[in-house]
């Protein structure tokens, strides 16, 4: 479990394909606090640390995952949002987040608003019933209040800003039209919109 607080943004070292995907991301965290499998948020997805160094951990990524995600963000180079897991007792400073990636959303525009940055982006019609104005969503992993919520044929469109204190402290600060985002739609919305499903039939 996590909130949706990126705590460092990492460097994908390496990506060797084994079975799955073996990355090896450079971080600043301390590794003499991280224990092998423990769970890590790597742009909003949950993967298992499964070798450590002085400045870097590695994960194993299943063709699953890879299946659902962004396929930029599994690359030798990408910067990743990084969270480590949620202990209790913690603050939880942004919403609860599961670390499972709903849809790959892709970037419509990037355009300044104040001192922040207004992200539209556009993601599967599917996920409409679950995205509200004023809701949270976790975009690459970090968590976001929704601004506003379009509806349409080819999908649902949304859009988020990203303040410059969150632009300076993960990947969000190089949006640009087309690239393509991990998204997680709210866990609440989700199980209340699985209810509605089941009632329905």
């Amino acid at each position: 479990m996590f909130t949706g607080i990126v705590t460092d943004v990492g460097t994908v070292r390496s990506a060797e394909q084994r079975g799955d995907l073996r990355l090896v991301i450079g971080t600043s965290y301390d590794l003499d606090t991280i224990e092998l499998g423990a769970s890590i948020a790597c742009s909003g997805v949950c993967l298992t640390v499964v070798d450590k160094g002085d400045d870097w951990f590695a994960v194993d990524v299943s063709g699953e995952t890879m299946s659902k995600t962004a396929a930029d963000h599994w690359r030798e180079g990408a910067k990743l949002n990084l969270e480590r897991a949620l202990r209790l007792g913690d603050e939880l400073g942004g919403h609860i987040v599961t670390g499972h990636v709903d849809a790959v959303a892709e970037v419509v525009s990037a355009s300044p608003d104040g001192d922040s940055t207004r992200i539209e982006v556009r993601c599967p019609k599917e996920l409409g019933p679950m995205v509200a104005p004023k809701g949270s969503v976790t975009l690459d992993g970090v968590s976001l209040t929704v601004n506003d919520v379009i509806d349409a044929a080819e999908g649902i469109r949304f859009s988020v800003n990203i303040i410059p204190h969150t632009a300076q402290q993960t990947t969000l600060c190089t949006l640009a039209a087309g690239q393509q985002l991990n998204v997680e739609i709210d866990v609440l919305a989700r199980y209340i919109q699985r209810m509605l499903a089941i009632k329905s039939q």
